[in-house]
């Protein structure tokens, strides 16, 4: 292997130029821990349940899941299982799922938010040889039916808010699902209405009877705001010139952020985010306030979730995804339809990651899979760019469905199609990424919808100060709205600012295709002054 000049890089094999019509591939990199070799497995740990069993034998005192107790409307302090309780809960749903007749190999859903009952039902499915099926609601109607269908969920356990959305997953559902579990409560006529299609419901209590089992700082909360303000600054300044988080300012450790410690347990050593990343702003002042290690990761659900992930004390890495993890080997790909190239001075392109922890591909959907595993390199669809210290920064998305900062993902060319009716508007190009949580757009209006409009409304000016106009872009807004709400859209779906464009997307500005594909990336590059615009919205 070669050293880099990546601090944490090591290059396993040289750049390829473009050839039989694929793109350009920069050079295939991997963790400096592991430059002697990936490490080997750990003996006993062949499985996510064998990770679980084991953490529950070495430190069964210690807590694992808490939920925040409401009180009053107002939410109260964590009540925590311990790992040795949650064992004992998942050996008991897995009996109960055993007594209904599903096995090694079947298919578990589980539909929600994140909550205990989620984690110990996917342990359950560990234990058992289940494959375990999220259900989204996210991708338009039809989606839990789709996936139910699909992948044949025979079980499914779900949020008690959720019974509207699946119930109309059926009769189609049918087929295969034969038991719902609510993580909450059920009434009388849900189990009723289910019972005519053959399907067992029962609460969560219910389900384990089967087996036997009856922001303080900015008010002064804290401190004086000046106080905190300047052992913030203090401290910071020595993380930058390379001081560890415990030895930047123990004093302001002890007197200042103590207390944020306390609020966080006082225990807690490291926090790791993944699933949508934290804004830089936010990762640098948890990193200083926390009294502990922040890193984010990145990864996927065919890459066996962490790839990456950011190192401990390396403030530089922030806003970063830090350098792969030692058991993968990761390239990037050029894209040249988006102007990324992996073989510049900066090199960009399509992540792609190669080795053992891959999925083996798409259940039933060999086509799906072919697209993205090619050559035995998985396409991750996220374009990503090295940083000088051999950290990746994830700059865009190939695809069009990318994720909101809540975790919503957002299909998006489905919602311009929806978006696309409302008689008022030529065209709409919808905008959203991982640090906010709902969508802005850019109109093109219909030139004689909106000046008959702005007549009927005594409003003057040509059309293109009529698209600069506030209650032109209110109109337009409420149209958006309308059929949001006609079409069912979800409420992170529905579009909270828009900027009028007179001119039309064009290929002059290169916006769009010779076939009228809307080119997203320069799209984003055209209006960011307006984007910016919107800024106070977000």
């Amino acid at each position: 292997m070669a050293a880099t000049k990546y601090k944490y890089l090591v290059e396993v094999e040289k750049a390829k130029e473009a050839k039989d019509g694929r793109p350009s591939q920069g050079p295939v990199y991997r963790s400096l821990f592991a430059k002697d070799g990936f490490p080997p497995a750990i003996p006993g740990m062949d499985s996510c349940w064998d990770v679980f069993r084991m953490s529950v034998e070495k430190n069964p005192g210690n807590p694992m899941l808490g939920r925040r107790e409401i009180v009053n409307g107002k939410a109260g302090k964590y009540v925590w299982l311990t790992y040795k309780e949650v064992y004992d809960v998942v050996v008991k749903v897995g009996n109960a799922i055993r007594s209904c007749g599903v096995g090694e190999g079947d298919k578990c859903g589980i539909y929600g938010v994140n909550c205990p009952e989620w984690i110990m039902s996917m342990e359950a499915c560990n234990a058992h040889g289940l494959y375990c099926v999220p259900l989204y609601d996210t991708l338009g109607a039809g989606a839990v039916e789709f996936i139910i269908c699909h992948a044949e969920v025979s079980i499914d356990f779900y949020e008690e808010k959720k019974i509207p959305e699946l119930l109309k997953a059926f009769p189609g559902a049918a087929k295969y699902l034969k038991t719902l579990v609510s993580f909450g409560n059920v009434t009388p006529e849900q189990k009723e209405t289910l019972e005519q299609y053959g399907v067992a419901l029962y609460s969560w209590s219910e389900f384990l009877q089967l087996v036997g089992l009856t922001h303080r700082i900015s008010s002064g909360g804290f401190v004086k705001k000046t106080m905190f303000n300047l052992a913030y600054s203090y401290k910071y300044h020595n993380m930058q010139k390379g001081h560890g988080h415990a030895q930047a300012s123990p004093i302001a450790d002890k007197v200042v952020f103590s207390k944020v410690k306390q609020g966080l347990g006082g225990r807690v050593r490291l926090i790791l985010s993944g699933a949508a990343p934290l804004s830089t702003h936010v990762e640098a002042f948890l990193r200083v306030v926390a009294c502990a290690h922040v890193l984010q990761g990145y990864g996927l659900t065919e890459t066996c979730a962490g790839t990456f992930v950011s190192l401990p004390n390396e403030l530089s890495m922030l806003g970063t995804v830090g350098p792969p993890v030692p058991n993968v080997d990761v390239c990037l790909e050029s894209v040249p339809e988006m102007g990324y190239d992996a073989l510049s001075d900066t090199p960009c392109g399509e992540v792609c990651v190669r080795g053992n922890t891959l999925f083996s591909g798409y259940y039933k959907r060999e086509d799906l899979t072919k697209e993205v595993l090619i050559d035995g390199w998985f396409h991750t669809g996220d374009v990503g760019e090295w940083q000088p210290d051999g950290s990746l920064k994830i700059i865009d998305r190939k695809k069009n469905i990318f994720k909101l900062s809540q975790g919503e993902y957002v299909a998006v060319e489905n919602l311009e199609n929806i978006y696309g009716l409302v008689s008022d508007i030529d065209a709409i190009w919808v905008y959203g990424n991982s640090f906010e949580s709902f969508l802005v757009a850019v109109v093109n209006p219909n030139k004689q919808a909106i000046e008959c409009w702005a007549q009927q409304n005594g409003i003057s000016g040509d059309f293109n100060s009529l698209c600069g106009n506030a209650k032109v872009k209110e109109h337009i807004l409420g149209e958006l709205n309308k059929i949001a709400k006609e079409k069912k859209l979800k409420g992170f779906e529905v579009i909270r600012g828009v900027h009028l464009d007179p001119e039309p997307f064009d290929m002059e500005r290169d916006l769009i295709t010779p076939t009228y594909k809307k080119k997203r990336p320069q799209l984003l590059k055209h209006y960011k002054c307006q984007r910016r615009a919107l800024a106070p919205l977000w």
